[in-house]
C-alpha cells in the first residue's frame, strides 16, 4: 500500500504536466481579441494594414486575432505576402467570413487556424486570372495557365497544411479538373471550382470533422463564444485616414495617371504654366505618395520618374526633332509608374515575377488608353471652348496693322563684311557698318575673315566665307578709303 501511494505521488507531476501540454492555457481576462477588417479589394496597400494590425496585437498581448472578411478577391502577390505574415504571427489568427471570401480572400482564410462563417456566407473559387493591359480578362496559353495554377495550388496547399485544413479541398478551389468527394459522395465534380456555402462548409469530412468551417456564427460575439473567448475585451483595429487614402489611391491609380497625363498635355499645348499643369503634377505626386504609404513605391521609383521627365523636356526644348532621349524618357516614366505599383521583389531579385506585374501593367495600360482618348477629345473640342480662349491668345496680329515680329533684313543678302569673332558657327560680324549677330551653315570661320550674307530672315542672318575675288574687292575698297 505504501509503495502504491509513493508510485501515485511520483506519477502526479507527469500527469499534470501532460495535461498542461494538451490543454492550452486560458488567456488572461484582460487579454483582448484583436479584430482586423478585410473588406473590398485585396491589394498591396492592405498588406501594410494587416502587418500593422498583427504587430499591435502582439504588443497588446492579444488572446487571438480575428480577420473579419468580405472581399471579392484581389492580387495574388498581396495574398501571398499576407499569408506569410499570418504564418509568422505569434498570436492565433482566425477568420470570420461575413459575406464573401473569394479568390485571394479564400487563400488568406485558409492560412488561419479556424474559419467561421455567417449564415449565407460563401468561400472558394481561387483560380488565378490574367488581366489584359487594355482591359478585361485575357486568355492564357495552356503552358502559362498551368504555370500560374500550379503556383497558386502550391500556395493554398501550404496555407491549408500549416493551418490544419484539408489541402485537397483547398487545391480544388484552384484546379477545376480535380474531383473532390467524401466516400462515394461527390462534393465538387470535375470541371467545376469548389465554392462552399456556410452550410456546405459544415459537412463532415472523412475524418469526422467539418470540411472547412469551424462553425456558423451570426456575429463576432458568437464567434468568441465558439472560440471559448467569451468575455474577453474586443478591440477592432482602427484604419487611419492615411491608410484609407492609400488604399483608395491604389484602387484609383489609373484615374490619377490619366488626369496627370492630360494636365501635362494641356499645359504643353497652352502658353505659360497654369492650372492644368498644377493639377497634373499634383495627381502624379498623389499617386506616388499613396503607393509610398502603402509600402509599394520607393524613392528609386520617384528618381526614375524625374529622370524620364528631364529627358522628355530636353527632347522638347533643346534637342531638335524627337529621338533617343524622348523615347528613353517615355520608357523611364512608364517603368517608374509600373514599379510604384509593384511590391519589392524578395531575395534581392532584379525583376519581379509576371504575376506580380500583371495588375500594374494593366492599370498603366488603362491609363495610356484613357489618356489617348482624352487627348483626342480635348484636341477636338478644347480650341473651341471658352477656357481655351482664356488660356491662349487667339487674336492675330498682322503687319498691315503695324505689328512686326522682326525687321526686314532681306536686302542684306549679298553684302559682305568681316567676322569680328570666330564663327563656330555663331558669332558676330560687321556688315554695312553694323555690328550684327550672325551664324554660318555649319562651317568654321576665323575672326577677321571676310564673310558674305547668303540668307537673311529677320534677326537670323546666315553668312559664308567670301570668295577670293570678293575679299580682294573688299580689300581695295578699304585701301582706297
Amino acid at each position: 500500500m505504501k509503495a502504491l501511494c509513493l508510485l501515485m505521488v511520483s506519477l502526479f507531476p507527469l500527469v499534470a504536466s501532460t495535461r498542461a501540454e494538451t490543454e492550452p492555457a486560458r488567456p488572461a481576462p484582460s487579454a483582448p481579441v484583436y479584430v482586423i477588417p478585410i473588406r473590398g479589394q485585396i491589394e498591396g496597400a492592405l498588406l501594410y494594414v494587416i502587418r500593422r494590425g498583427l504587430a499591435e496585437a502582439e504588443r497588446q498581448d492579444a488572446a487571438a486575432v480575428v480577420l473579419v472578411m468580405d472581399t471579392p478577391g484581389g492580387t495574388l502577390a498581396a495574398a501571398s505576402d499576407i499569408v506569410r505574415a499570418i504564418q509568422a504571427a505569434h498570436r492565433p489568427v482566425h477568420t470570420f467570413v461575413e459575406k464573401d471570401a473569394f479568390s485571394a480572400g479564400a487563400i488568406i482564410a485558409l492560412a488561419t487556424r479556424k474559419i467561421f462563417m455567417a449564415p449565407g456566407a460563401v468561400i472558394g473559387d481561387a483560380l488565378p486570372i490574367m488581366m489584359s493591359p487594355i482591359g478585361g480578362v485575357q486568355e492564357m496559353s495552356e503552358g502559362l495557365e498551368e504555370k500560374a495554377v500550379s503556383a497558386v495550388a502550391a500556395l493554398v496547399r501550404s496555407a491549408a497544411q500549416t493551418a490544419g485544413h484539408d489541402p485537397e479541398l483547398a487545391e480544388k478551389m484552384v484546379r477545376r479538373e480535380l474531383e473532390y468527394k467524401i466516400g462515394d459522395d461527390v462534393i465538387s465534380p470535375a470541371g467545376h471550382l469548389l465554392t462552399l456555402t456556410a452550410e456546405e462548409a459544415l459537412q463532415l469530412g472523412q475524418d469526422g470533422q467539418p470540411l472547412l468551417s469551424a462553425g456558423t456564427a451570426p456575429d463576432l460575439t458568437a464567434v468568441l463564444e465558439q472560440l471559448s473567448l467569451a468575455g474577453q475585451p474586443l478591440v477592432e483595429m482602427k484604419i487611419t485616414s492615411t491608410e484609407k487614402l492609400a488604399r483608395l489611391i491604389a484602387g484609383a491609380a489609373p484615374i490619377l495617371m490619366i488626369i496627370g497625363f492630360l494636365g501635362i498635355y494641356i499645359e504643353l499645348k497652352t502658353p505659360g504654366f497654369g492650372l492644368p499643369g498644377i493639377l497634373g503634377a499634383a495627381c502624379l505626386a498623389l499617386f506616388f505618395w499613396g503607393h509610398h504609404i502603402a509600402g509599394l513605391a520607393g524613392m528609386e521609383d520617384l528618381l526614375i520618374l524625374l529622370a524620364g521627365l528631364i529627358l522628355i523636356l530636353l527632347e522638347i526644348f533643346l534637342i531638335p526633332g524627337f529621338g533617343f532621349a524622348g523615347i528613353f524618357g517615355i520608357a523611364l516614366v512608364l517603368v517608374s509608374l509600373v514599379g510604384a505599383m509593384t511590391r519589392a521583389t524578395p531575395d534581392g531579385a532584379w525583376l519581379p515575377a509576371w504575376n506580380e506585374l500583371q495588375l500594374p501593367v494593366f492599370k498603366t495600360g488603362v491609363a495610356l488608353v484613357g489618356t489617348g482618348v482624352g487627348a483626342l477629345i480635348l484636341g477636338r473640342f478644347l480650341p473651341r471652348s471658352r477656357l481655351f480662349g482664356r488660356l491662349a491668345l487667339t487674336t492675330a496680329t498682322a503687319a498691315a496693322e503695324g505689328y512686326t515680329a522682326s525687321p526686314d533684313t532681306s536686302a542684306m543678302v549679298g553684302q559682305t563684311g568681316v567676322a569680328l569673332t570666330p564663327l563656330r558657327p555663331a558669332g558676330a560680324a560687321r556688315i554695312d557698318g553694323q555690328h550684327l549677330d550672325v551664324v554660318t551653315s555649319g562651317e568654321f570661320i576665323n575672326a577677321g575673315a571676310m564673310v558674305r550674307v547668303v540668307e537673311a530672315h529677320g534677326n537670323r542672318i546666315v553668312v559664308a566665307q567670301a570668295e577670293a575675288k570678293e575679299q580682294q574687292a573688299e580689300g581695295r575698297g578699304l585701301n582706297s578709303a
